[in-house]
């Protein structure tokens, strides 16, 4: 090949790039919240999972030995029903589909489904991954482990049917924790930060970035437990969030506007030919953030560890 012919091939290449690059090079806005209503909430419930349904919070709390799912009244924050874990089990996030409520574990590779209303164990499944965060869009169950990738799930089997990888300016979005699906979106709790992304699951793109610092003061924001609990009440069109210990759920609204367009998903089908879409059959990698770090202390499923002597593995 002469120079001459090698000087436009390498220009025209470096063109591309840079137009691939721009394409995915812009990074989602953020907005702001407004608080609503603030709400009693037990300080010593460590959040992993939070629902609205028929006019009451569903809580899935978390740390060995305080592990439980509740039911809990709105207005007074007090706990109507509770179902305890045994020891060994780190609860995680919990989703109800149908009548049933169905809770990950955080290491143990298990989820367990029990009776929405009296809380009785149905069955369980299993899963290869870290259980981070759970919830549903009417079709499939949406599960997080701690990396930038989501994986939807049969409810009934809980067998994997397809997975996204989530990114905002063409990089990976990873600490994905507590998951709600809000007007035909995701919406992720990071681990540790006081934002929720607002996911596009047609793209795996973020579309637009939650700033909850408002939630709490500079000095709360030092000492409290990472913001984690996102719940839904599609009836009343009301948001609710709260955190690890925190003394509050939160009431609030968001403005919406100016967010990019997200085209509609109509079936699981959609999603397998989506963008960064990994179909089922391809190996789920080793568990990613398997050791957390939280503020009253991290412990694994089977044994415990001293607050902050463990170190995130992403």
């Amino acid at each position: 090949m002469t120079r001459a012919l090698i000087t436009p091939v390498l220009l025209c290449g470096l063109y591309l790039l840079a137009g691939c690059g721009a394409a995915h090079s812009t990074f989602a806005p953020a907005y702001s919240c407004e608080i609503v209503n603030r709400y009693p909430h037990d300080v010593n419930a460590f959040t992993q999972g939070l629902v609205y349904h028929g006019g009451y919070l569903y809580e899935g709390t978390g740390l060995n030995g305080l592990s439980s799912i509740r039911r809990v009244e709105l207005t007074t924050g007090r706990v109507l029903q509770e179902y305890d874990l045994p020891w060994q089990y780190f609860g995680e996030g919990i989703t109800i589909w149908q009548d049933r409520l169905i809770q990950l574990t955080w290491t143990s590779g298990i989820a367990f489904a029990y009776d929405r209303d009296s809380f009785e164990l149905q069955s369980t499944f299993s899963y290869p991954t870290s259980g981070w965060g759970l919830t549903h869009d009417g079709a499939r169950l949406i599960m997080s482990d701690g990396s930038s990738t989501l994986y939807f799930r049969a409810p009934d089997t809980f067998a994997e049917i397809g997975r996204i990888h989530v990114t905002d300016g063409g990089r990976p979005v990873r600490d994905l924790n507590e998951l709600e699906f809000i007007r035909g979106e995701l919406w992720a709790n990071l681990w540790g930060q006081y934002r929720i992304a607002r996911i596009c699951l047609a793209t795996g793109r973020i579309r637009s970035w939650i700033d909850i610092s408002n939630l709490r003061s500079p000095v709360e924001r030092l000492l409290a437990g990472s913001p984690n609990g996102i719940a839904y009440d599609a009836d009343g069109d009301r948001i609710f969030l709260t955190g690890k210990n925190w003394p509050h759920v939160f009431e609030i609204t968001v403005n919406m506007a100016v967010a990019p367009s997200c085209p509609a998903l109509s079936s699981a089908k959609d999603v397998q030919h989506a963008p960064f879409a990994i179909q089922t059959g391809f190996a789920v990698g080793p568990c990613v953030g398997a050791a957390r770090m939280e503020q009253k202390g991290a412990t694994t499923d089977a044994a415990f560890i001293p607050a902050r002597m463990v170190a995130r593995t992403d």
